[in-house]
């Protein structure tokens, strides 16, 4: 007699030899019983979940919150320049003010608003405020939120609009006084209102243009100008010929080049974030694999019996399947609801980036996202069943009259004891860590990783198997027939282990990694601390800077055996990254740990760090053409550093060098070298008794270097919490299989 097939598997219209019994499990309930056995533990079903919604969350949080983040600075750089097409930047120094007329001529330029954005010191903290001076009328023809009744508050020289975030985090008010470094003085600006959201993203202030050169001495100096075009405009056309009237240093792009470019530095943060989240969720697939497969081997009776009653393979698999993704579609739904309240949580404590500094002055708001909700979901369902392959397809080729026989539970896995998966996938690890990255992003490199991890996995089995087999025979009847379990039956011994192999194997991975990395910063600071006292102006930002008067009284002191100085600015080489931070620095040559060089050092020269190198692919020997004081000046590359303080590159050029090149001789560092006999106090309490000396941020090389290794240990802070996290469902997984191997030796 033909046999139709039901889904599950089960014999519809049995061959009449069949007992009557059959028919009684032909109906779809049956499914949905046997998903929701009776018997079946709580606890372990419980572990499992809490395995996957733990996954899910940490991922779906973190991506809210890095999505939050990139909008907020997106819409910032939206904010002011609103319906901009262009955008062209200089760098620190900016450019003559003279080429905005010149840009507003261009044709197919509809309208041009000048911009001179600096970051200042908030006076008496250790922070930055991003100023903003505007053409207030003009931009306002730009950005329509602009348009609000205070606007013309700022024609007056000391009036200044805040952000509503800035106005929150400094506690200020209309009417109050808002006090800014410039130089080694405190400017004060009268708050004359808060601007609504819209208006201005992030901890900003806006005031006039022409305040903003006069007060923050930057007379006749522009650094940004946004550029609409008439319509019907080519923009690529229009792009290019406002291109070639810049000066060497400004650049001209389409805003959303800019975007980008402003996430950019960002974006290994991100991708790491996401990765760390994702050890969770990865870790929680072996530990649906360990429950599933030891749950299998308790109910290998029942699945026989079914088996026997006309249920077929396939059925058996997929009843095993079904539970699977039904845990993984529990523990994914939880997840999405503890991740959405985790990012909430998140960045009202921490902010955008999680504590570790990456996204300062942003103050993202965290919104249901529907689609990324929907992946995390299907992840955390695929995961789970991902995890029960295997087991569903010892479940489903097991014969029923072996499966039936006491004891068989513990030959369970013994067809996967081949070493052949395991170490196919460690070969396959060991060629994909030698791929390079894909755009930046060592995506090879996390595959190489899996495959390691999966590939030792899979060999746990026979590695199990030779270990116990070396350890002799303890004299205590328990441990001796412990140890006599484990040699019977090693498969299932690797099977337990599977989930706490995958999440301390990473745990030790990375404690290894960010350790290696911890000791060589530190070894890194031990080099370029040098000197026995460092000072500048507080976090002064783009308007700090010793003045020369200052300085001069300095050399004068009598605690002072030596001083060395630095000047630091930003370079930009291509207005699709982010700018590079231009060094120039006395004695340049023995600043920084050298990482290669040239024999003969050439001048002029410059020295590049190692993200320098990476990004631009510049060698000793080779020559860069470096944009100063509105000029190209084509240098050598005499050497490549190591620098761990500035992670998106920087260049290195002498301090006398960039004073013949571009005659600007302001400095922001210090370095200094006691005298003899002079302690570190007394330089301080010299220093303060200067004029312009209260406004200075001062620190011994130890203070220097304790901070620096808590702002690192800072940034490393959730990559612990993630790691703890992936333990703790490894710890759930080893709890779960040795419950299921205890309830099956009572069988």
């Amino acid at each position: 007699m033909e046999r139709r097939v039901h889904p599950f598997g089960l014999v519809r219209e049995a061959v009449t030899r069949q007992p009557d019994s059959a028919r009684r499990y032909s109906r779809p309930m049956l499914g949905l019983a046997l998903l929701f056995n009776s018997r079946r533990p709580r606890a372990r079903l419980l572990l499992s979940v809490i395995g996957i919604a733990l996954g899910v969350a940490l991922g779906y949080a973190v991506h809210l919150v890095n999505r939050a983040a990139l909008a907020d600075v997106a819409a910032a750089v939206r904010a002011v320049a609103g319906e901009a097409d262009i955008e062209v930047r200089g760098g620190r120094t900016g450019f003559p003010d003279a080429l905005y007329p010149t840009v507003a001529r261009v044709p197919g330029v509809r309208t041009v608003s000048p911009v001179l954005e600096l970051d200042v010191g908030l006076a008496g903290t250790e922070h930055t405020l991003r100023v903003v001076g505007l053409d207030i009328l003009r931009a306002a023809l730009l950005q329509p939120a602009l348009a609000v009744a205070e606007r013309f508050e700022l024609l007056a020289p000391d009036k200044a609009l805040l952000s509503a975030a800035a106005a929150s985090a400094l506690g200020l008010g209309k009417g109050e006084r808002l006090r800014l470094i410039v130089g080694q003085h405190v400017v004060e600006f009268t708050v004359a209102g808060v601007l609504p959201g819209a208006a201005l993203r992030g901890q900003a202030a806006l005031v006039d243009i022409a305040a903003a050169q006069w007060r923050f001495e930057r007379l006749g100096r522009l650094n940004r100008l946004d550029v609409r075009l008439a319509q019907g405009a080519e923009r690529a056309a229009v792009l290019g010929r406002i291109q070639a009237l810049l000066p060497a240093g400004t650049h001209a792009a389409a805003l959303e080049t800019l975007e980008q470019a402003s996430a950019y530095p960002t974006r290994a943060y991100r991708v790491n974030l996401n990765v760390l989240a994702m050890v969770a969720l990865f870790t929680g697939g072996f530990l649906v694999f360990s429950a599933q497969a030891l749950e299998t081997a308790r109910r290998r009776g029942e699945h026989a019996l079914l088996r026997v009653l006309g249920l077929e393979r396939r059925g058996v698999a997929r009843l095993v399947l079904l539970e699977a993704a039904a845990l993984g579609a529990l523990g994914a739904a939880l997840g999405i609801a503890l991740g959405l309240a985790l990012a909430a949580f998140a960045v009202r404590r921490w902010g955008g980036d999680l504590g570790a500094g990456q996204f300062r002055g942003v103050a993202p708001h965290v919104g249901f996202a529907p689609i990324a909700a929907l992946v995390y979901f299907a992840g955390g369902i695929a995961v789970a069943v991902i995890g029960s392959w295997l087991p569903a397809r010892d479940a489903a080729r097991t014969p029923p009259a072996r499966a039936l026989r006491a004891g068989d539970e513990q030959a369970m896995f013994d067809r996967t004891a081949s070493v052949t998966p395991g170490i196919a996938l460690i070969i396959a690890g060991a060629l994909l860590a030698q791929l390079g990255p894909v755009r930046g992003l060592p995506l090879y490199g996390y595959a190489a990783i899996a495959c390691l991890l999966v590939g030792g996995i899979a060999l746990m089995p026979r590695i199990s198997r030779a270990v116990f087999h070396l350890l002799p025979l303890p004299r205590s009847p328990e441990l001796a027939l412990a140890l006599a379990q484990l040699r019977a039956a090693p498969g299932q011994a690797a099977v337990s282990l599977a989930a706490i192999v995958a999440s301390f194997s990473l745990m030790a991975a990375m404690a290894i990694m960010v350790s290696s990395f911890r000791q060589s910063v530190d070894d890194w600071l031990g080099t370029v601390l040098p000197a026995d006292v460092y000072f500048r102006t507080t976090h002064a930002g783009d308007t700090g800077v010793l003045e020369p008067a200052f300085v001069e009284r300095v050399r004068a002191l009598p605690q002072v055996a030596r001083i060395d100085f630095l000047r630091s600015g930003r370079v930009i080489l291509d207005p699709a990254r982010p700018a590079l931070v231009l060094v120039a620095r006395d004695r340049a040559a023995l600043a920084f740990p050298v990482v290669a060089r040239m024999s003969a050092l050439p001048s002029p020269s410059v020295w590049v760090s190692e993200a320098v190198q990476d990004i631009y692919g510049y060698r000793p020997g080779d020559t860069v053409d470096l944009p100063l004081a509105g000029r190209v000046h084509r240098l050598t590359v005499a050497g490549v550093f190591r620098d761990y303080a500035r992670q998106h590159g920087a260049i290195l050029i002498d301090r006398a060098e960039y004073v013949r090149l571009t005659g600007d001789g302001r400095v922001n560092d210090a370095a200094v070298w006691l005298a003899p006999g002079a302690a570190a106090a007394d330089l301080t309490q010299a220093l303060r008794a200067l004029p312009g000396g209260e406004e200075l941020d001062i620190a011994d090389s130890g203070e220097i270097r304790e901070v620096s290794l808590r702002v690192f240990d800072r940034s490393f802070a959730v990559t612990y919490a993630m790691e703890a996290v992936a333990v703790l469902v490894g710890l759930f997984g080893l709890s779960s299989s040795l419950g299921a191997m205890v309830l099956a030796r009572r069988r």
